[in-house]
């Protein structure tokens, strides 16, 4: 599949061949939903936490003598029975929610997603990213002119959503003054191109990266032959 190259300024500079192996690859919607719906198992923070009469302070001491006093018997007022007891079969931090995927599938939807960014012309390759200084103008302005330079390549949307004007900008290397120019645009994101997921790819609509870029997913992941 042939790619259009752009310079920062939007211009049409080249065109590339991009591999068949990452980008050619047919979509399959139930490997990348199951791949999709591990990631955001795995992301998922368990905050809610009840304690049990174990963990609750207090109660150490039988409230009253076991026999004689015609009450009910009771070893602790911290027993769930009691105000300001513990809590039965109430959530905690203890529950796991993660679930295992091959690598070899999560390869595979990675490739799948990356193909169907560039049949919906929304990867958008440079020939270079590069800024002398971290400045969010200049990051801003690069952003724009490219985004303005798909849209009208691309059919107009019907409906707008949250995503359609987002941007994933994928960094062949670690460059700081990308990170800190793009980290202050409303919704754009950085994310090295070795740590690239099917999750944060649907999460953006637009996918950007350097040449440079394709180079490192290819030598990160095409490591397992998927057509065995």
């Amino acid at each position: 599949m042939k790619i259009t190259v752009y310079n920062q300024q939007g211009k049409e500079i080249d065109t590339t061949e991009l591999p068949k192996e990452l980008f050619e690859v047919p979509f399959n919607p139930d490997l990348v939903h199951q791949v999709v719906v591990s990631q955001m198992a795995n992301r998922r923070q368990v905050s809610a936490h009840t304690k049990t009469r174990g963990e609750v302070r207090g109660g150490g001491r039988k409230p009253w003598r076991q026999k004689g006093t015609g009450r009910a018997r009771h070893g602790s007022i911290r027993s769930p029975l009691w105000k300001g007891g513990g809590v039965t079969f109430g959530p905690t931090k203890e529950k796991d929610f993660k679930k295992v995927i091959p690598k070899k599938m999560r390869r595979k939807a990675l490739f799948m997603v990356l193909s169907q960014k560039a049949r919906d012309n929304e990867l958008i390759l440079l020939d270079k990213l590069e800024l002398e200084k971290a400045k969010t103008k200049e990051m801003e302005s690069i952003v724009k002119i490219l985004k303005l330079k798909i849209k009208s390549q691309s059919p107009k949307l019907k409906v707008k959503t949250k995503k359609t004007e987002s941007f994933l900008i994928a960094l062949s290397k670690i460059d700081k003054n990308i990170i800190l120019s793009a980290r202050n645009i409303p919704k754009v994101a950085t994310i090295q191109a070795k740590e690239l997921n099917c999750l944060d790819i649907l999460n953006y609509k637009y996918l950007m990266m350097p040449k440079e870029a394709i180079t490192v997913i290819k030598e990160t992941f095409e490591k397992t032959n998927f057509h065995e």
